[in-house]
C-alpha cells in the first residue's frame, strides 16, 4: 500500500508542476491533468507485468508513469527536448515507451480501445503470456470505435482488460446529460463482456478487483471491464477554470481526493505518519529534479523531424 500511495504522490507532484511549466510557458500547447484520478491509474498498472501493454488517451500522464516511464524522460518530452521519451515529438497527448508497454496516447477519443484490442490480438498471435490493457474516459463510450472494438474483443474472447476511468465530465459536458441508458456496465454485458463497478478513489479495491480481473483475462477467459467511478479535480486543459461545474461540487469531491483517502488507510494500518510523509516529500523532490534536468537539456535537431516515420510508397 505505501508502493502505490508512493505512485500517486509522484503522479500528483508530476501534474502539478506540469500545469506551473506550461502557466510559466515551458509547456507548449494543452495539457490535460489527472488530478483526483491517480488511484485508477496506480491500482491497475500495480498488478501488470513489464511485457504487458497499455494505451491510453489525451489524458495519460498517470497511466504513462504508472506503467514505468521514467517521470524525467516523460516531464522533457513535454517540454519538448530532445532527451523526451519520444525525443520531443509526441509532447503531452503521444507519451510512449514500449520499452515498459505504454505503446501509446493518443488525442482521438474512444481510439485506445481500438488500439489495444489489436495489441491483444497481435500478443496472442505470437503466443505471449501478457494482456493488452485500454484505459478510456466515460466521455469515449458513446464513439463507434468503443462498440466496435468490444464486439471485437468479445468475437475472439482476446486477453484485454478494459478500464473506463468514469470522471464524470466529458471535456465540458457532463456525461450521463448526453448518454442514453444506464450506462458502460451495461453494455459491455449486451455484448458478453463480464464488467462491473468500483469506486476509483479506493486504492486498496481499484487494486483488487484488478488483480482478480487480471488473473481471469490472463487465463484465456476473455476481455473484462472494469467501471471506475472517480473525478476529475481540474479542469478539461490547464486553461479550463471549470466555470461550468458547480463550486460546491468540486469541493465535495476535493474531500474524497484518493490520496488523502489511501493516506488515512496507511495510518489505521500501522504506517508512520513520519514515513507517509517522507514518501510525499520525495516524490515531490523527484519531479523537482525532473523539472530542472528538463529546462537544462537541448532541443531536438531539426533533422529529428525527418526519422521515425514511416515512408509509404517508396519506390523498391
Amino acid at each position: 500500500m505505501l508502493d502505490l500511495y508512493r505512485l500517486m504522490c509522484r503522479i500528483r507532484s508530476f501534474e502539478i508542476a506540469a500545469e506551473q511549466a506550461a502557466a510559466d510557458g515551458h509547456i507548449r500547447g494543452m495539457i490535460h491533468s489527472a488530478v483526483g484520478q491517480e488511484a485508477v491509474a496506480a491500482g491497475v498498472c500495480g498488478n501488470l507485468r513489464r511485457e504487458d501493454v497499455i494505451t491510453s488517451t489525451h489524458r495519460n500522464h498517470h497511466h504513462a508513469l504508472a506503467k514505468g516511464v521514467d517521470p524525467t524522460a516523460m516531464m522533457a518530452e513535454l517540454f519538448g527536448r530532445d532527451t523526451g521519451v519520444c525525443k520531443g515529438k509526441g509532447g503531452s497527448m503521444h507519451i510512449a515507451d514500449f520499452n515498459v508497454g505504454m505503446i501509446g496516447a493518443n488525442g482521438v477519443v474512444a481510439a485506445s480501445i481500438a488500439i489495444a484490442a489489436g495489441a491483444a490480438q497481435a500478443l496472442r498471435m505470437k503466443g505471449a503470456d501478457a494482456i493488452s490493457v485500454a484505459f478510456f474516459g466515460d466521455g469515449g463510450i458513446n464513439r463507434g470505435q468503443c462498440l466496435e472494438a468490444f464486439n471485437f474483443a468479445a468475437a475472439y474472447r482476446l486477453p484485454l482488460l478494459l478500464v473506463c476511468e468514469d470522471n464524470a465530465w466529458a471535456a465540458t459536458t457532463r456525461t450521463t446529460s448526453v448518454s442514453a441508458g444506464p450506462g458502460i456496465v451495461s453494455r459491455a454485458l449486451a455484448l458478453g463482456i463480464e464488467a462491473e463497478s468500483v469506486d476509483g478513489n479506493d486504492i486498496d479495491a481499484v487494486d483488487q478487483r484488478t488483480r482478480a480481473l487480471i488473473e481471469l483475462v490472463r487465463a484465456g477467459s476473455g476481455p473484462r471491464l472494469l467501471h471506475c467511478r472517480t473525478y476529475r479535480l481540474r479542469g478539461h486543459t490547464c486553461a479550463d477554470q471549470a466555470t461550468y461545474r458547480p463550486s460546491s461540487e468540486v469541493e465535495m469531491r476535493w474531500g474524497n481526493d484518493p490520496i488523502e483517502r489511501c493516506r488515512e488507510l496507511l495510518r489505521q494500518q500501522g504506517a508512520a505518519v513520519s514515513e507517509i510523509d517522507r514518501v510525499r516529500e520525495q516524490e515531490a523532490d523527484l519531479i523537482e529534479l525532473a523539472v530542472a534536468r528538463s529546462l537544462a537539456a537541448g532541443w531536438p535537431d531539426a533533422g529529428e523531424a525527418y526519422l521515425d516515420i514511416q515512408t509509404a510508397g517508396a519506390a523498391s
